[in-house]
Order: C-alpha cells, then structure tokens, then sequence
C-alpha cells in the first residue's frame, strides 16, 4: 500500500514537472518572438529614418533578395535569428528557404494606388502619415499555412471574419498543447508602429473579428 502511495505521488509530481516545463518553454519562445519582433521595429524605424520616412516595399517574388525582412537585414544584428519565431513549427523549413515567421499589414505597407473609380486611396507607408502609431499594427505571425517566401504582406482588406483571418496570420502561435478546432486556446504577439510589441488571446482577436472589427485597419 505505502509503494503504490509514494508511486501515485511520484506520478502527480511528474505530470507537475511536465506541464511547468511546457509552460516555461511556451513562455521563453514568446519572449523570444516579441525580442525578434521589437528588433524588426527598431530595424523598420532605422530604415524610414534613411529613406525619407518611407518603409520598405513589399513583394510577392520568391527572390529572397526583394523580400522586406532582408531589405532590413543591414539593420538587425543577426537576421537568421530574427526572422524565425522559435515557436514556428516550420521555422526549419522558412530558414532553409529564406522565409520569414513574420508578415507585414498590408493596410500599411502595400496602401495608395486608386479605387475601382479611379479615385487615388490614402497612402500610409510612411511614419508620418500613421495618425495612431500606438494602435497601428505593422508585423504579425504568419500562418503555418503560408509556406512560400512570396507572402511577405497579408491581404488584410479581404479579412471579413475569422476564417479569412486565419488566412494570413497565426493568431494562436503562443499555446500549450495543439490547437483546438476554434484556434483561439493561445495568444499571439503583434508589432506595432510605436515599436511595441502586444501579446494578445486569440479568443480576443476571434471576439473582434467576429464582431466585424479588422484589427489590420488603420485606426
């Protein structure tokens, strides 16, 4: 009776180390993940600074070189690391093909051109024309899904709901375990054009999404 007493317990306290270690790892890779997207702040400001306040372009090419994250690569101190997010199951892979773990909001970065009136839209890839930096989002994780170095921007003006989100950004990157049918038991971290960084709950980004609010769009 006294073994099976102290091999219950060994058990408990087993299961205890176990899930402490998995929340320690999902911690350390979500600081991990703000760091990379706080250098690509500091990284995308340098840049404005030397170009008359303008960001860098994006591109759907597959040429590594015409991508934005190496554009900034003479601004970050060691691009291989700052490009891959350490909780990205595909982070091998995106490494391996000169991708990215990040993604940039194309209400910002891909704004201007015309209507389908011909009427000329606002144009906000510049820092001064972002009248809310503090609530303007720039960076987000990308979609496991997206596998190819040519999706460098979202599509954000085509998110009518959560399953169109979910097109473009990985909402529930940071969580124990796998995902649940919903994606929202985990959070994400969000770069914005401040160059702080937020961690958000997915269940907060579905609730707004489903609400009909585009967190991409310019405050």
């Amino acid at each position: 009776m006294e073994l099976l007493v102290v091999i219950a317990i060994l058990g408990v306290l087993a299961a205890l180390i176990a899930s402490a270690t998995a929340r320690g790892r999902v911690a350390a890779h979500r600081a991990a993940c703000a760091s990379n997207l706080r250098q690509i702040g500091i990284a995308l400001s340098l840049y404005a600074n030397e170009h008359g306040g303008r960001f860098p372009e994006t591109t759907h090419s597959n040429n590594a070189a015409k991508s934005w994250i190496y554009t900034l690569a003479p601004y970050l101190g060691n691009l291989d690391e700052a490009r891959i997010c350490p909780a990205d199951p595909r982070g091998a892979e995106r490494l391996k093909n000169g991708g990215t773990s990040y993604t940039l909001n194309s209400f910002v970065f891909n704004s201007g051109g015309f209507d389908a009136d011909g009427n000329r839209l606002p144009a906000y890839n510049t820092v001064l024309a972002l009248p809310r930096p503090a609530q303007t989002i720039l960076a987000f994780i990308v979609a496991e899904s997206k596998s190819r170095l040519s999706a460098d921007h979202t599509h954000s003006d085509a998110w009518t709901g959560w399953a169109t989100l979910l097109a473009d950004i990985e909402p529930d990157r940071h969580r124990l375990g796998s995902r649940d049918q919903s994606r929202t038991n985990g959070s994400a971290n969000y770069l914005y054009a401040d160059g702080h960084v937020e961690n958000i709950d997915a269940a907060k980004v579905k609730a707004l999404a489903d609400a009909g609010e585009n967190i991409a769009r310019i405050p």
